[in-house]
């Protein structure tokens, strides 16, 4: 699960886009405004952002370009419009950003430009385990990552609880290794809350509704974890 930022001051765009990005497991800030952009980038440090580019206040290009200037563009940007000129979306990607997204957008659009993104994002060089700055590995499961081993395998370890060692093959597709990761997640969780769907919601951050769906999807089996009576 990564954490993504959306910038746009249109409601509707922000809360169709929240939904999609939600029903894919990804954790979703919102802002209307580049004021609010700056906060968020601050706070949440973002994985990736979707940023509008006609804003009342400031433009998403010069929010961009700010970002870039002041070292603060470490993250994938996708731009999005409904009335940018090929200038624009051409001056947008020389500053920084990654993709531009034509509203309205589709969603195969969307989706295949988030993966990109992402991924784009998880093959980043880090300086060092201890300085590197988590990305959307981290974000993905309360796991710590012990070692990637060759084969691309990588060995975790749930925090708690001993006897929780997992292997995930990292050569495959990144929605299949995200599936895999969450699937892991979600039955910890469930085993760890006794199968209580209201404390693993509240746990993972999740609204009950969401949370099923989510499982369901995933093809986690919801009586794991169940406690008999």
């Amino acid at each position: 699960m990564a954490n993504i930022l959306v910038v746009d001051d249109e409601l509707g765009i922000r809360d169709l886009l929240s939904e999609i990005l939600n029903d894919e497991g990804h954790q979703v800030d919102l802002a209307e405004n580049a004021a609010q952009a700056r906060i968020a980038r601050s706070n949440a440090r973002p994985d990736l952002v979707l940023l509008d580019i006609w804003m009342p206040d400031t433009d998403g290009v010069t929010l961009l370009k700010e970002w870039s200037s002041s070292g603060l563009l470490t993250m994938p940007v996708i731009m999005m419009s409904g009335h940018a000129t090929i200038d624009t979306a051409v001056e947008a990607t020389k500053i920084g950003a990654i993709a531009f997204l034509e509203k309205p957008i589709t969603l195969q659009k969307l989706l295949k430009a988030v993966e990109q993104g992402l991924t784009r994002n998880l093959a980043r060089p880090q300086a060092s385990a201890s300085s590197a700055t988590p990305g959307p590995l981290a974000c993905l499961t309360d796991f710590t990552a012990e070692a990637v081993l060759p084969g691309g395998m990588l060995m975790a370890v749930a925090d708690p609880g001993p006897q929780a060692t997992q292997s995930f093959f990292l050569e495959k597709p990144l929605r299949d290794a995200r599936d895999e990761f969450e699937k892991a997640y979600f039955e910890f969780h469930l085993t760890k809350e006794g199968g209580s769907m209201t404390r693993v919601a509240e746990k993972t951050g999740l609204e009950r509704t969401h949370l099923y769906r989510k499982l369901k999807q995933l093809g986690v089996d919801l009586s794991r974890g169940k406690r008999s009576s």
